[in-house]
């Protein structure tokens, strides 16, 4: 199943420019409000996850954060980033993984995940997410999916939408809820997508 999804998302990058898909955003500003809200120091450790070829990273870097690592299942779409952040793309810690094989000893101030999480659709990768998210995270943890108002596919992929109960009760064991929020996304091609953002603590 991993391979598969691997697959799929590498051939969606390998072939498919920003501006094909529906997930390109200029400027993460709710994501950026978020993270810049908990005030934590310039030295945080920030992961970002299914982070592709977002220019979060971009913005992180232009804000003067200095320890960011981007993890998505596709090497197609982080070497997009690098491309794109050029000599800028060394300060960054890259890697290729499966958000539910990740394993690490980082310690993360801040868990940043924008429509990765949605795609989640099996109980046993769900408690997988929250379990690794659990171990790694000591601080912050922003997830955005689709609302209830949202797709229910993308990519050609089933997703799961959630309305705000139901994410802070997947969350309740291990981070306490701060704020959530809405967000209609404006896709390339002039379409809405309605996403919730919620933001947690760890406990």
């Amino acid at each position: 199943m991993t391979l598969e999804r691997k697959e799929h998302w590498d051939h969606v990058y390998k072939t498919k420019n920003a501006n094909e898909v529906s997930w390109t955003q200029e400027k993460p500003n709710i994501s950026l409000q978020l993270i810049n809200s908990f005030g934590v120091p310039k030295t945080a450790k920030i992961i970002d996850i299914g982070g592709g070829d977002s220019k979060l990273v971009d913005y992180l870097l232009a804000a003067g954060y200095r320890n960011i690592t981007v993890l998505d299942i596709s090497a197609e779409a982080l070497e997009k980033s690098k491309t794109r952040l050029g000599k800028k793309a060394a300060q960054v810690n890259w890697i290729v993984c499966d958000i539910t094989r990740f394993e690490t000893d980082t310690i993360y101030d801040v868990w940043h995940d924008r429509a990765a999480f949605h795609f989640l659709t099996a109980p046993v990768q769900i408690k997988q997410y929250i379990t690794t998210a659990k171990k790694v995270v000591s601080g912050f943890l922003v997830i955005g999916a689709f609302s209830k108002n949202g797709p229910f596919k993308c990519s050609g992929l089933e997703i799961t939408q959630y309305n705000e109960i139901e994410l802070k009760t997947l969350m309740q064991d291990g981070f306490k809820s701060i704020h959530c929020t809405s967000e209609d996304h404006t896709t390339p091609f002039n379409t809405q997508q309605n996403f919730l953002f919620c933001s947690f603590k760890r406990q």
